[in-house]
């Protein structure tokens, strides 16, 4: 894997991180505080903290951080949450869920040990060495005691500089992407009118006499090593099924949960605990149950599911919410609540309209996600061939 490239545990070429407690601290003022949810584990940045003061701060919220720093979760490797600590994080307040690595600027470049971190290399050794079934987790030592291939600091400047750049245009082609979607939702608004005050004046008819709308399971099946995906509210996110983090069940109680709740192409899941509002149109044939998520199937011609996932993906669905206001810490919404969304009806012409922007909206993202793709592929190769010492 690493040719001629020597290698070092990352522990020898790290330094220590100071830790405090701020429970029996003196300070007064709020600090900066970065859990595991702080992380977008695809972009790999921190995209969220929380400012908290500290007499209320969690028992986790220990490690002090630097700029510079690489953040690695210890738990679920093998969903690689690692971030770069930016400079206006200098000093913010670290989860004891991280390994922090602090590199010894005298043989260590950060970003060379951040991309490091980032590959399948790194990622597997973890995922092999996890321990725990249900919340698989590494230790720091764990961590620290893998290896790095170590060229000369010059070196790893050479390569985190190209990886930088490499990375980059992946990022501007994902922000390309992003702006379709906006613009998307722009249109939608534009043929339909703004769904809260119906200005074009569409009738107004309850979900459930459009579509038959169902749910999945609320009881907890036993998990199996080898049998069919159980989907949650959890695998709902960006508009996407998240199979990568699954539990399975059985053939048989998977016949069980689909004799009233069977999902096929073309349907609408959406989260029903949690976080609610995550519509996603179901475009993939494998098999699947769901638990505590709604589905939606179109039973005929009056309303089309590229309309109803969009209206539902838009601020009406926030609006309804709180029409709704059923109160609770956590957020829940009823089957029944879901059958009775007000859903503006437009004319078919218009719909079809919509449908021939959703196909060419899906024409252009194929091609980015192509383009993203080979990105991708350029970025996974040349980090490959950056630690076998080839670049």
């Amino acid at each position: 894997m690493r040719g001629t490239v020597p290698a070092s545990e990352i522990r020898e070429i790290v330094t220590t991180v100071k830790t405090w407690n701020p429970l029996q601290s003196d300070k007064q003022e709020p600090f900066d505080y970065i859990d595991l949810s702080s992380i977008d584990q695809q972009k790999k940045v921190i995209v969220s903290t929380s400012r908290i003061f500290p007499k209320a701060a969690p028992s986790r919220a220990r490690q002090l951080v630097q700029k510079g720093d690489v953040l690695v979760a210890t738990v679920r490797p093998n969903l690689n949450g690692v971030a770069y600590v930016p400079d206006q994080l200098d000093g913010a307040t670290a989860s004891t869920g991280f390994c922090v690595l602090r590199p010894n600027q005298k043989s260590l470049n950060g970003r060379y040990l951040f991309h490091w971190v980032q590959t399948s290399y790194f990622v597997n050794e973890m995922v092999q060495l996890a321990t725990g079934a249900s919340y698989p987790a590494v230790s720091d030592n764990i961590v620290k005691t893998s290896k790095i291939p170590l060229p000369p600091l010059e070196e790893q400047k050479r390569i985190a500089a190209i990886l930088d750049k490499a990375d980059s245009i992946r990022r501007k082609r994902q922000q390309a992407i992003k702006l379709a979607d906006d613009f998307l939702r722009a249109n939608f608004l534009d043929m339909f009118g703004d769904p809260v005050t119906n200005p074009k004046g569409w009738d107004v008819k309850p979900l459930s006499k459009l579509c038959d709308v169902r749910d999945g399971t609320h009881d907890s099946p036993k998990y199996v090593v080898d049998g069919f995906p159980l989907v949650t509210s959890k695998n709902l996110k960006n508009g996407f099924i998240d199979f990568s983090d699954v539990n399975l069940i059985s053939e048989e109680d998977y016949m069980q949960i689909n004799k009233r709740s069977a999902v096929d192409h073309g349907d609408i899941v959406m989260p029903m605990i949690g976080t609610i509002g995550n519509p996603v149109l179901v475009e993939t044939h494998d098999k699947f149950a769901i638990k505590n998520v709604a589905l939606i199937k179109f039973k005929d011609a009056l309303i089309n599911n590229n309309y109803v996932l969009h209206l539902l993906k838009s601020h009406y669905f926030e609006w309804i919410i709180k029409t709704i206001n059923r109160g609770g810490t956590q957020q829940f919404i009823a089957l029944t609540d879901i059958r009775n969304f007000p859903i503006p009806v437009p004319s078919k012409a218009a719909m079809y309209e919509f449908e021939q922007h959703i196909k060419k909206f899906k024409s252009l993202e194929s091609k980015h996600d192509l383009m993203e793709f080979d990105s991708s592929k350029l970025f996974n190769s040349l980090t490959q061939r950056a630690f076998r010492g080839e670049l």
